[in-house]
């Protein structure tokens, strides 16, 4: 599913267009990333959970080469799903 799929899907269980589709998940999108730019916890209960994780820098090695590369340290995002996503998939 691609975000043409979803914003279709959203329009036809909600009633509503797919201007207003489109736009209603922009919204979404737009909240949950400001809100991990900010560091915090994004949650809908029973679907599940963003949060933003620090990943240490390292070093890694470059598969054609074989020589040791560095590797930045950086933030990465994690979901984590509820139990009723979870429940609905198994």
């Amino acid at each position: 599913m691609n975000k043409t799929d979803l914003i279709n899907g959203m329009a036809e269980h909600a009633g509503i267009t797919k201007a207003a589709a489109k736009k209603a998940l922009d919204a979404l999108l737009i909240d949950i990333e400001g809100a991990l730019q900010k560091g915090n916890r994004v949650s809908l209960v029973g679907f599940g959970s963003w949060s933003v994780s620090k990943r240490a820098a390292r070093e890694g090695r470059n598969p054609q080469t074989g020589k040791t590369i560095k590797i930045k340290a950086k933030n990465v995002v994690k979901f984590k799903a509820g139990a009723d996503l979870t429940n609905a998939i198994n």
